[in-house]
Order: structure tokens, then C-alpha cells, then sequence
């Protein structure tokens, strides 16, 4: 039986699969059959909650005598938008002039595609590498995260497995493979304030107490002023308001309540705690504020609401894995990567409560967009990284 060494040929199995969060879409299926001539022992737990869709993931494990490396991903994709928009299907798969277009591609498909060709290019030159790898893939990554990655570390972990380092591939370079490797991320905190107020008509306002006036004071005491200057990891913390809603459809009436919902990534100088404790002084101390609501003199009346769960800034500081990791880069691409802990959250904020984890993967430029698509020359190198990664980490 042929070896999956070609990782364009793999991507292309796994993009014609239509696995639409929550859907497993068939792309797990191919995935599983890549795996199985490689010698792994695959599993494929279904995870539920009340309230969200239930999710297919899949473990596989190719067991050896040594150290345990974990590659982590996801194999579900976000909905593709406007088809119509697409200059190529967005489930086949075409090559053309030097990419691959699909649904996919580098977000993330194209990392586990190149991981399984690296992996069957180690076995096929050189057999099994010395120690245990496994596959943690999920298919709740671009979804709420609930029945995913998560929960397939902790069936994991009680079944016994233990890992000494994980590889996220997500598409972690922003120009060109090699540029850098995520060594770290910042926490994500959520929240929504909302102030009560008394609806009225506009001509009459000394009979009405407008939240907006109230709501626009609190804002402005949580943006300002900044929260950090950043520290030697990490940039400054920033809060962003995302939403503002009143749901008050009439100019003539004012409303009686108005929230807004923020969030904020945070840095290494506060915890989830020390950052929800700031965030209610300030509120608490914005609400005594009276200057833009004449006449009144009692403090604003708010609530605020913790929403999502929050997640954990933290930094890997892993010689042996970061070393390995940057040391094939360079070998490959002629490039030192930066180490990096900009960008969003990934699944990496659950792996790191197990085993020091980076990320690499390739270039995110079309993550997400219509016509998302990846070089092929990128596949290439992407796989010849990864497949000197895992002869030098076991080495």
C-alpha cells in the first residue's frame, strides 16, 4: 500500500470533503485512511453538551519506544460565503497556476496535509521515528470549542497519554513560509455592560433617564486610559467595543436600557482575574460620573456580564522544541523565524495546560477568504520543515 507522501494529493482529499463546522463532512474519513498505512491506531470519540451540535474528533497514535510528540489541528472549515463569488468551486480542489484553491487550504487543512506526508516520508526513508506521535484533530476549532480539543485532551489524558510537546499548524507565517512561529498567545476576555435607564419622549427629557448618555461615559472609562504599555513578550493590551445595541427603532422615544459587548487580548502583566477586577473599578467608578445626565445626581445604574469562557495568556519556554523547531525552518528556508505571540486565540490555549506547544504552519493570507488558496511550492516546503522537525526533535 502506497504511503501518503505527496502532501498536494492529501489536501486535495481533505478540501473536497465538505466539513463545514460542526459537519465531519467525510474529511476525518480521509484523514483516518492517510493514517492507517502509517501503522497508527485511530480513534474517533463524539463529544456533546446541552445547547451546541455534537462534534466528531479523531485521535490517532503511531506508539514507539521514546519521547511523545503531539501534532494538533482541525479539520472543519468556515462556511464559504458567496459561491458565486468564488473564481474556483470552494470544495474541488483545483490547481492552477501554482495553487491550490478550496475551502481549507491553509486554515488548516494544508498544515495536516503536509504533517502526514512529512511523517510517511520519515517511516518511508527511515521507518518508525523513535518515540510515540499523535494526531489530536478536531472538528469544533472555528466553532464555539465546546466538544472539541478540549474535551478530546481531558478523554485523552484519563485514558492515560501524556505528551512532551505539541506542533499547532495553523497558518502562523503572515508573508512568506518561515517568517514565524508562535511561541505564545494573549488571553481573550469577553463582557457585556449594560445600563438601565427610564424610556421616555424626547421632547420630555427631565421625565426620562437616557442610558446612551450613561452607557457612553462607562465606554469611555473602559478605553481609556490604555491598560498596559505591553511587556517584553507580549504587545499592549487592547479592549475593543464590538457591539453597541439600544434595539430602539424610534427617534422620538428614549430607550430604556442600552449595553455594549467589548473584548479584550490581554498580556503576561494581568490574569483573567486581576483584569476582571480592574474592568469592574473602573466601571464602578465611571458610574458616579454625572456630567452628561442633567439633573441627575444617583449613580448609573449597570450591569455587567462576563461572556464566553475566557482564555489564558501564556508562553512557551521550551528550548528543545522551540530550538528543533526553528532550526529546520532555517535549514529549509534559509530564515531564522520570529518567535511570535501576536494573533488571536488558537486550540493551542487548551494544549499548553498538558505539554509546552508552538505553532507554525503556513502563510494565513487567504485564511478565511473567498478564493482561500495555498501555493504549491509552499506545500512542498512546508512538509520538508516538518519532516526535519521530527527527525531532530526525536534525534
Amino acid at each position: 500500500m502506497s504511503l501518503p507522501v505527496d502532501p498536494a494529493q492529501n489536501l486535495a482529499a481533505l478540501i473536497r470533503c465538505q466539513s463545514v463546522t460542526p459537519a465531519e463532512g467525510g474529511a476525518l474519513t480521509a484523514l483516518a485512511a492517510m493514517l492507517e498505512p502509517l501503522g497508527f491506531a485511530i480513534e474517533r470519540p463524539v463529544f456533546s453538551e446541552a445547547g451546541t451540535p455534537d462534534v466528531e474528533n479523531l485521535y490517532a497514535r503511531l506508539s514507539g519506544n521514546g519521547p511523545h510528540l503531539m501534532f494538533a489541528g482541525h479539520t472543519d472549515v468556515v462556511p464559504v460565503g458567496d459561491v458565486a463569488a468564488w473564481t474556483h468551486p470552494p470544495f474541488k480542489a483545483e490547481a492552477r497556476d501554482g495553487f491550490m484553491y478550496g475551502r481549507g487550504a491553509v486554515d488548516m487543512k494544508g498544515g495536516i496535509a503536509c504533517f502526514v506526508a512529512a511523517l510517511a516520508r520519515v517511516v518511508e526513508r527511515g521507518g518508525k521515528p523513535r518515540g510515540s506521535v499523535s494526531l489530536l484533530i478536531t472538528g469544533d476549532e472555528e466553532g464555539p470549542a465546546i466538544n472539541g480539543t478540549v474535551k478530546l485532551l481531558d478523554w485523552a489524558a484519563k485514558r492515560g497519554e501524556t505528551w512532551d510537546a505539541a506542533l499547532v499548524g495553523e497558518p502562523t507565517n503572515p508573508q512568506a513560509l518561515g517568517d514565524m512561529i508562535k511561541i505564545g498567545r494573549r488571553g481573550s476576555l469577553s463582557g457585556t455592560v449594560t445600563v438601565n435607564g427610564r424610556q421616555g419622549h424626547v421632547a420630555y427629557p427631565h421625565l426620562a433617564d437616557n442610558p446612551v448618555r450613561g452607557l457612553l461615559t462607562l465606554l469611555d472609562a473602559l478605553l481609556l486610559p490604555h491598560l498596559d504599555s505591553g511587556t517584553q513578550d507580549f504587545q499592549p493590551t487592547n479592549l475593543e467595543i464590538t457591539s453597541v445595541d439600544v434595539g430602539n427603532p424610534a427617534t422620538n422615544v428614549i430607550p430604556a436600557r442600552a449595553s455594549a459587548t467589548f473584548n479584550i487580548r490581554f498580556n503576561d502583566s494581568w490574569t483573567v482575574e486581576s483584569l476582571q477586577a480592574e474592568i469592574h473599578n473602573r466601571l464602578d467608578r465611571a458610574a458616579e460620573d454625572t456630567r452628561y445626565r442633567a439633573g441627575r445626581s444617583e449613580p448609573i445604574e449597570f450591569e455587567l456580564a462576563w461572556r464566553d469562557p475566557p482564555s489564558e495568556v501564556f508562553l512557551t519556554r521550551n528550548d528543545r522544541l522551540i530550538g528543533a523547531l526553528s532550526a529546520s525552518v532555517e535549514a529549509v528556508t534559509g530564515k531564522r523565524p520570529s518567535l511570535s505571540t501576536s494573533g488571536g486565540t488558537s486550540d493551542a490555549r487548551f494544549i499548553k495546560n498538558y505539554c509546552p506547544v508552538v505553532e507554525f504552519g503556513l502563510v494565513g493570507q487567504t485564511m478565511h477568504m473567498v478564493d482561500e488558496r495555498v501555493a504549491l511550492a509552499d506545500l512542498e516546503t512546508l512538509t520538508q520543515i516538518y519532516e526535519r522537525f521530527i527527525r531532530d526533535w526525536f534525534a
